[in-house]
C-alpha cells in the first residue's frame, strides 16, 4: 500500500504542478517538466512514509471459520493464476500498444485506432510548449474538452527525452501493476478476476465455435471486455482506477463501524494521510471525470448515513475539494462552454442501435448471472440487517454501506445519459460493478459449498476469460495506424511553422499533422461527437474551403486556418476540388506526402497575358 500511494502521489503532484507552472509560464518546457518531477518525487517520498502499512488480510474477503491448509493453498493458486493472467494481458496489450512493422505504424488493438491517435495528439500538443490550457487541436473554436491529465503526464516524459512509444508502454505497464494491486487490496483475488474476466454469456459461444475470439467485441454486445475495450483505450483509467480503488479502501477502513469486536477481527486503520486523500479526490476530474462522479456519489451517501463524526470528516474533505475540483472541471470543459450532456435515457443502451434487444435478453446476454447474484446479495444483506438489533444503522453493516451507493451509481448510469453516446456510461457502470464484487464474494458466494462456488465463478468469469484471451491472440499482426515515412516527413516539414497555426485538412483520426500534435480545423467526427461538439456548420464550411469554392479565402479566415494541407487523404476525399490555392497561395513545404500552402500570405499575382 505504501508503494501504491507513493506512486499515485508522484503522478498526481507532478501533473498538477506542471499544469500550474505551464499555465503561469504560458506553456510547458523541459525545465518545468524537471521541476514537476522533482516536486512529485519529493511528495511521493513523503507519501510513502506517511501511509500506514495495511494489514495483510482484507476483512471483506475473509473466509468464515478456521482456514485449513488446503484452503490457503487454493487461495494462493487462484491468486497466482489471476496475477499471471493480468501480467500476460498487460505485457501483450501494452508491449505492442504502438509498434512498427516495416514502414507501417501499427496498434495491437482495433479498439485503439482512434483512441490512441487522440492521446498521441494531446501528448504531442502538450509537449510542444503551447500555452496551457491549450486550444483544442481537433476543434477550431474551443479549448481541449477532455480530462487529459495522464496525457499531460506523458507529455512531461517526452519533454524529458523519453521516447513517446516507450513512455506509452511503460506508463501502461506500471498503471496495470498499480491497478491489479489496488483491485487485490480492495477486494482480493475474486475482484481482480472480476475486472479481468468480466462478461455475460457471449464468450460461451466457444462451446459452439471451438475457438478463442473476443465474442464480447461483437457490435451487439454492450458489456465489453473491460480490459480490452476500456483499460487499454481510456488511458485516464491507468491512474483513475488505482486511485479510485485506493480511496474506496480508505473510506471503507475509515468509516466502518466497530465490527472488530463482533467478528473477532482487528481494525484496519485508514492508510492514507488526509492531505493525500484530499489530493487524490480533488484532482480526479483532471484524469477521469466519471470516476470523480462515482466517488462523489459514495461520499454523498456516507454523509447522509454517517454520524456527526463521519459527517464532519466528509464535510472537511469535500469542502476542501470544492474549489480545486470545480476549477479543474471548468478547465476541462472549456470554461463550462461544453453543453450539458446529462439527459434522461432509461435502459442504458438497451434500445440503441445494434445493442438493442428485449429487456431480459439484453441484461442476461450482457451480464449473465451477475445481476441475479447481485440481487441475491442485496436481499441477503438486507435480511441479515433486518434480523439484527442494528437494522437501521448502516455503520453496523459495512456491506450495505457500500452496496447502497453502488446501486445508486448503477441506477444513475442506467437512467441518465452522461455523454452523447449512451455507451460511455460504462465508465460509471464499472464502478458499480467493482463496488459490488468484494461483497458478492464475502457475503454470498464464500458461504456456499466448494462445488457451488466453482460453478458460480465459472459462470461469472468463463465468458470474459474467453473474450479476453480471444482478443489478445486473435490479431497478431496488428492494425495499421499510419505510414511511418509520411509521418516523419510531415514532422520535418512543419518543425519551423508556428505552433499556434491551424491547418485545414480532411477530418480523420490519424492525420499526420494530428500525430505531431498540430492543430487542425476539425478532427475525427467521432471524437467531436463524443465530446459534445455541434460541428455541422464548421464541417460544411471546411468542405466548401477544401473543394475550392469562389469564397474559399473567406471560409479559411472564418475557420482561422493559417495553412492548408493537401496530402493523400485530401486528394482522395476532395477529388473534385478546383484547388485554387495551387495558383494563388505560396507553398511553404512539399514532398511525396503532399504540400502545405500559406493562406495568409499575399496572393500570388497571375502571370501577364501575352499579346
Amino acid at each position: 500500500m505504501k508503494w501504491l500511494s507513493a506512486g499515485l502521489a508522484f503522478v498526481n503532484v507532478a501533473t498538477v504542478c506542471a499544469l500550474l507552472l505551464g499555465t503561469v509560464c504560458h506553456g510547458l518546457s523541459k525545465t518545468i517538466a524537471l521541476v514537476s518531477f522533482i516536486v512529485g518525487g519529493a511528495v511521493a517520498i513523503f507519501a510513502y512514509f506517511s501511509t500506514r502499512a495495511s494489514q495483510p488480510r482484507l476483512f471483506a474477503t475473509d473466509v468464515p471459520g478456521d482456514p485449513t491448509r488446503s484452503r490457503i493453498d487454493i487461495g494462493r493458486v487462484c491468486f497466482w493464476f489471476v496475477a499471471g493472467c493480468f501480467a500476460f494481458f498487460a505485457f501483450r496489450s501494452f508491449g505492442w500498444l504502438l509498434f512498427w512493422d516495416g514502414n507501417q505504424i501499427k496498434v495491437q488493438s482495433p479498439n485503439n485506432l482512434g483512441d490512441l491517435s487522440l492521446h498521441i495528439t494531446y501528448i504531442k500538443n502538450f509537449a510542444s510548449g503551447v500555452p496551457l490550457w491549450p486550444e483544442n487541436p481537433i476543434h477550431v473554436f474551443s479549448k481541449i474538452r477532455y480530462p487529459a491529465g495522464i496525457d499531460l503526464f506523458n507529455g512531461l516524459l517526452v519533454l524529458l527525452g523519453f521516447d513517446l512509444t516507450r513512455g506509452l508502454i511503460w506508463v501502461g505497464w506500471i498503471g496495470s501493476f498499480a491497478t491489479f494491486w489496488a483491485l487485490y487490496r480492495w477486494g482480493g483475488t475474486f475482484t481482480a478476476a472480476g475486472f479481468l474476466f468480466n462478461g455475460g454469456l457471449a464468450g460461451f459461444q466457444i462451446l459452439k465455435r471451438l475457438q478463442f475470439l473476443d465474442f464480447q467485441g461483437d457490435k451487439t454486445v454492450a458489456w465489453k471486455s473491460l480490459p480490452l475495450a476500456m483499460f487499454v483505450t481510456q488511458r485516464g483509467l491507468l491512474y483513475a482506477l488505482p486511485a479510485g480503488l485506493l480511496l474506496l479502501y480508505q473510506w471503507r477502513a475509515k468509516y466502518r463501524a466497530g465490527r472488530e469486536g463482533k467478528d473477532g477481527g482487528s481494525a484496519i486503520a485508514a492508510p492514507l494521510p488526509f492531505w493525500l486523500e484530499l489530493s487524490l479526490y480533488a484532482t480526479m476530474p483532471l484524469f477521469h471525470l466519471h470516476t470523480f462522479m462515482a466517488l462523489s456519489i459514495v461520499a454523498a451517501f456516507f454523509f447522509v448515513i454517517g454520524d456527526s463524526a463521519v459527517r464532519k470528516q466528509l464535510a472537511i474533505l469535500v469542502g476542501a475539494a470544492v474549489v480545486p475540483a470545480t476549477l479543474l472541471v471548468w478547465t476541462i470543459t472549456d470554461h463550462f462552454e461544453a453543453r450539458s450532456l446529462l439527459a434522461w435515457k432509461p435502459g442504458w443502451v438497451q434500445g440503441v442501435g445494434d445493442f438493442a434487444a428485449p429487456f431480459f435478453q439484453f441484461w442476461l446476454v450482457n451480464f449473465g448471472v451477475f445481476i441475479p447474484l447481485a440481487l441475491a446479495l442485496l436481499g441477503a444483506c438486507i435480511w441479515r440487517a433486518w434480523k439484527s438489533n442494528e437494522r437501521f444503522d448502516f455503520r453496523a453493516h459495512p456491506a450495505l454501506a457500500f452496496l447502497a451507493p453502488g446501486v445508486l451509481i448503477f441506477l444513475f448510469a442506467c437512467l441518465v445519459k452522461t455523454a452523447p453516446w449512451e455507451w460511455d456510461n460504462i465508465k460509471l457502470l464499472i464502478w458499480a460493478y467493482l463496488i459490488f464484487l468484494p461483497f458478492l464474494w464475502a457475503e454470498l458466494i464464500v458461504r456456499w459449498p466448494t462445488p457451488v462456488r466453482i460453478a458460480v465463478c465459472f459462470a461469472l468469469f468463463g465468458s470474459g476469460f474467453v473474450s479476453l484471451f480471444g482478443g489478445l491472440t486473435d490479431e497478431k499482426s496488428g492494425f495499421g495506424l499510419a505510414d511511418r515515412a509520411e509521418v516523419d516527413a510531415v514532422a520535418f516539414a512543419v518543425r519551423k511553422l508556428p505552433l499556434e497555426a491551424r491547418f485545414a485538412t480532411f477530418p480523420t483520426y490519424n492525420h499526420p499533422l494530428l500525430l505531431q500534435g498540430r492543430k487542425v480545423v476539425l478532427g475525427y467526427p467521432g471524437h467531436l461527437w463524443t465530446q459534445g461538439f455541434d460541428y455541422a456548420e464548421a464541417a460544411n464550411r471546411l468542405t466548401v474551403l477544401m473543394q475550392g469554392s469562389p469564397d474559399w479565402r473567406e471560409q479559411a479566415r472564418h475557420l482561422r486556418a493559417r495553412y492548408l494541407f493537401w496530402g493523400r487523404e485530401e486528394k482522395t476525399n476532395y477529388a473534385t476540388s478546383t484547388r485554387p490555392w495551387e495558383r494563388e497561395a505560396p507553398v511553404v513545404a512539399s514532398g511525396e506526402w503532399g504540400a502545405i500552402y500559406d493562406l495568409e500570405a499575399a496572393p500570388i499575382a497571375p502571370p501577364l497575358l501575352r499579346e
